[in-house]
């Protein structure tokens, strides 16, 4: 059985991943898909402005990664905490 100590400290660490990769999600999607697209759209990816590009594939491939990132973080936390599978 694990501890509460031991418990809290875990989510702890989740919910402050989460919250980080919340943060890196929204500011690739909406950041500079939209909000920040006109200070971007001088910079040149792929043919297109860099802001086109995060709106159309950019923010998608952000969060594929965000997704393998997330996998991988969790099953360390959860051996760091002794609550793998």
């Amino acid at each position: 059985m694990v501890d509460k100590s031991s418990s809290n400290a875990y989510w702890k660490a989740n919910i402050s991943t989460i919250k980080i990769y919340l943060v890196i999600w929204f500011m690739c999607s909406f950041g500079f898909g939209i909000l920040l697209r006109p200070l971007i759209s001088g910079i040149k990816i792929g043919g297109t402005d860099l802001g086109f590009w995060f709106a159309q594939q950019g923010a998608v491939l952000v969060f594929l990664v965000l997704i393998f990132a997330y996998a991988a973080r969790m099953n360390k936390l959860d051996r760091e905490h002794g609550v793998e599978e």
